[in-house]
């Protein structure tokens, strides 16, 4: 090689060490120390906390980065019998011995009386009884009370009494089962579970399904993995209730040197970061930085705190090192929040290899070159 060409070569290889030292060198992610000397720097609404076993303590006591989160209502007892309510239809009949009377025609045995909507004041109207109450009774208190109203008419009679549940005797099944619907329910012991199997049950394709009670202006949540592992979460349902049940809505999302760069829904009630990266197909062999996962949220303004019940900043940037037992621990026990993102760090050594590649190709030109002249 000439001496020119040489020192072509050595120019050309201080440029590219140039180009790394200012960072423009082509990269799918960034490197673990540029997010954190922003946080420390220039970025004054965001702050950095290594995940360790002693900062998980402190974690927990936390606001919930999302302060909405739906409640949900325990399960109780109620009546094994059904109760009259206001917009329920009953059928009723009047079954006579005597050869007539003020209801029945002369050789009439029974006399049905159909389509008895009961009024919002809890009374139905019969012929020569007037308004009777029977709103807040079972069928058998109700059968009972008829009976004895319509005695001095027709003392030889007998009563029975149906009913068809109306909408306060009624809960709604929409969606995510098999035939969705309005069911009456059968009594005051009639539970969600209980619904749910009269819909055919829930959906199999729904990712972590999700239950939505609507009651009183009020949403309640649950998903169908905690109602199924625990019985005590089975609640009572009251006539008027709307439930829905969906998919999970949540999702966090990956982006770096990551197995996969996408959107990921939840699938299931807890996604730790370690589950994370088993989902997102872990660190890039060669490229991602197993100790400097990074996971960014942003907390409401509302779970702000100045002491260390909370963060101090919107922004937060959680680390994770992977390549340390308590590192690995920690992210077990980390769980991910709607709208988390998974940042997998690209690894320095790549910058560096990337480097002494350019070089190699500039000598390799350069020797090819040489040899051509020669």
């Amino acid at each position: 090689m000439t001496y020119s060409r040489m020192r072509g070569a050595v120019v050309l290889t201080m440029a590219i060490m140039t180009l790394a030292g200012c960072e423009v060198l082509p990269r799918g992610a960034a490197v673990q120390r540029e997010i954190v000397q922003a946080a420390e720097g220039e970025a004054t609404d965001l702050v950095v906390h290594a995940v360790t076993r002693d900062f998980l303590g402190v974690l927990a006591d936390w606001p919930a980065a999302q302060p909405n989160k739906l409640g949900w209502i325990p399960a109780s007892g109620g009546a094994r019998t059904q109760v009259i309510a206001p917009g329920d239809t009953l059928e009723l009949t009047i079954w006579d011995s005597s050869d007539s009377s003020l209801l029945s025609t002369p050789g009439q045995r029974s006399v049905p009386i159909r389509a008895l909507e009961v009024a919002p004041d809890g009374t139905i109207f019969l012929p020569y009884v007037g308004d009777t109450a029977v709103a807040g009774m079972t069928l058998q208190v109700a059968r009972q009370s008829l009976q004895e109203a319509i005695n001095p008419i027709v003392p030889s009679s007998q009563v029975q009494l149906g009913i068809v549940a109306g909408r306060t005797n009624s809960v709604d099944l929409i969606g995510g089962v098999a035939t969705p619907g309005s069911y009456p329910m059968p009594d005051r012991n009639f539970t969600l579970l209980n619904l749910l199997a009269l819909g055919g049950g829930v959906q199999s394709s729904l990712n972590n399904p999700q239950v939505r009670l609507i009651r009183a202006g009020e949403i309640y949540g649950i998903s169908v993995a905690r109602l199924f592992a625990n019985p005590r979460l089975d609640t009572l349902l009251r006539g008027g209730d709307r439930i829905i049940v969906e998919a999970d809505r949540r999702y966090f999302l990956s982006l770096g040197a990551a197995g996969q760069q996408s959107q990921h829904p939840f699938a299931q009630d807890e996604v730790s970061a370690l589950d994370a990266i088993s989902v997102i197909g872990g660190v890039q062999s060669g490229r991602g930085n197993p100790g400097g996962v990074l996971i960014l949220r942003e907390y409401p303004q509302s779970a702000l705190r100045q002491d260390a019940t909370g963060p101090q900043q919107s922004r937060v940037v959680f680390t994770l090192d992977l390549t340390s037992a308590d590192g690995l621990f920690s992210a077990r026990n980390f769980h991910l929040a709607q709208g988390d993102l998974v940042l997998v760090t690209e690894s320095p050594i790549t910058s560096v290899q990337t480097i002494f590649g350019l070089v190699g190709a500039v000598f390799g030109l350069a020797n090819q070159s040489s040899n051509l002249t020669d």
